[in-house]
């Protein structure tokens, strides 16, 4: 069906408040894409029941392999020369990055992106190196025994400096070891790759887990975390993509879910900024059967671009697990999926003319989601976010004539239209390549 849409263009806003450019869609040219990352083909293969995660809209990689076209994870013991040091403190690849060769590192990290990916790749590129951070001062808890084995580094070289150089020395050293294996790995990886959202899992991190130790908890970032996260601006810079987790600590009260999730989603939309070439794609992450509303919901409400659901074998394991999954994606799953990111779709068409991502207009409004519900219209309180190349404006939109409405300059735009949600009209923003000048 031919849908002729007049829209009146009343003033010329340029970017919403100079905000940059959103960032284009990651996968399956969806404003908001859930992607699959779960280990499940076993099912198919072993047991004969496959997942109907197609019908609901969910993105997986081609006969449900766990690394391939859409999405890829890079793990610690099976990219590069990853060092970390076990439980017990044994360590692995040298242990701390100072004692990792870097050549050596790079050369095994690009014969496995040539194993793992194919020439064309153009998917998610997750690492996932989670022993220690790169910043000294944030590698408190049971990552301190990093602290410790680079300054016993330093003193068994360095044993007649004194001990406050010694500990200065060892700061240096890990921070600009830790620095340079972390970008060194992305670029080489954009090189090899260059069509893949390359990033690390985990990045940037809010650690705003203090739930238990103050009295009114709000999910807010601390200002300190914020400050280090400015200072790892190197490795926004090497990264294409960011890969914040929102995973949900069992101990987290309910009633702090929205909260401690949104702050983390925030934290991650700032950072974007420090990409090289405009707004880096967000993608959360989070485990598959966690509360939907408070991840999928605040994460797609926010105008992120993605999220993926990761999960271990135990969902492939029997008959049992595979027939219990699939209940699971069909009852619930699947269904809150297609209704978020249909209404996703739909936002982004009415708001954006299909070239934008739907943000709230207000974003600590948590009561505001990108989810169709009986009498529900709930674009009301989402604002066009432009991708890139596009000019935002705030228009009227109205099916058929607008009657009344002063000619300040009307276009007609025509587009085929598919079954979508029906929701009212009003003021909106919509995203056009054209000069200005075309309008008047």
């Amino acid at each position: 069906m031919v849908l002729e849409l007049v829209v009146w263009a009343c003033l010329v806003l340029g970017p919403a408040g100079g905000e940059s450019p959103a960032a284009e869609p990651v996968v399956g040219a969806q404003p908001f894409a859930v992607v699959w990352n779960v280990p499940t083909s076993r099912c198919q293969h072993h047991f004969g029941m496959g997942l109907p995660l197609g019908n609901y809209g969910i993105v997986e990689n081609q006969d449900g392999r766990f690394a391939g076209q859409n999405m890829t994870i890079f793990y610690k013991n099976k990219f590069g020369l990853y060092p970390y040091l076990s439980q017990q403190g044994i360590p692995h690849n040298g242990g701390i990055p100072q004692r990792v060769p870097l050549r050596v590192h790079l050369a095994k990290v690009a014969g496995d992106i040539r194993d793992l990916l194919h020439p064309t790749f153009h998917g998610l590129a997750v690492v996932d190196w989670e022993e220690w951070r790169p910043l000294w001062t944030q590698n408190w808890g049971n990552k301190r025994m990093y602290r410790a084995a680079s300054e016993q580094w330093v003193q068994d070289q360095h044993g007649l400096l004194p001990r406050r150089w010694q500990r200065r020395l060892a700061r240096r050293q890990f921070e600009r070891a830790a620095q340079a294996l972390m970008e060194e790995t992305l670029l080489l990886g954009r090189t090899l790759r260059p069509g893949g959202l390359w990033g690390f899992y985990r990045f940037p991190d809010c650690l705003n887990g203090n739930w238990a130790k103050v009295a009114n908890y709000t999910g807010q970032c601390r200002a300190a975390d914020v400050q280090r996260n400015d200072r790892l601006r190197w490795l926004w810079a090497a990264s294409t993509a960011l890969y914040p987790s929102i995973y949900l600590p069992p101990a987290l009260p309910p009633a702090l879910r929205q909260r401690y999730v949104h702050h983390r989603l925030r934290e991650a939309l700032r950072v974007a900024a420090f990409g090289t070439s405009g707004l880096l794609p967000v993608t959360s992450l989070c485990p598959l059967q966690a509360d939907l509303v408070h991840t999928i919901g605040e994460s797609a409400a926010l105008g992120v671009a993605g999220l993926v659901l990761w999960g271990d074998m135990s969902y492939s394991r029997s008959a049992e697990s595979c027939a219990s999954l699939r209940h699971y994606i069909m009852s619930t799953l699947g269904p809150y999926v297609a209704n978020v990111t249909a209404v996703a779709r739909e936002c982004s068409y009415r708001q954006c003319h299909g070239h934008g991502r739907c943000v709230r207009r207000q974003p600590h409004d948590l009561g505001s989601l990108l989810l169709l519900g009986p009498g529900a219209n709930p674009l009301g309180s989402f604002r066009c976010h432009c991708y890139r190349g596009w000019w935002e404006w705030s228009l009227w939109a109205k099916l058929g004539e607008l009657h009344g409405a002063p000619r300040m300059g009307t276009i007609a735009i025509t587009s085929e239209r598919q079954q979508r949600p029906q929701f009212g009209t009003g003021w909106t923003h919509q995203c056009l390549s054209f000069p200005a000048q075309a309008l008047f």
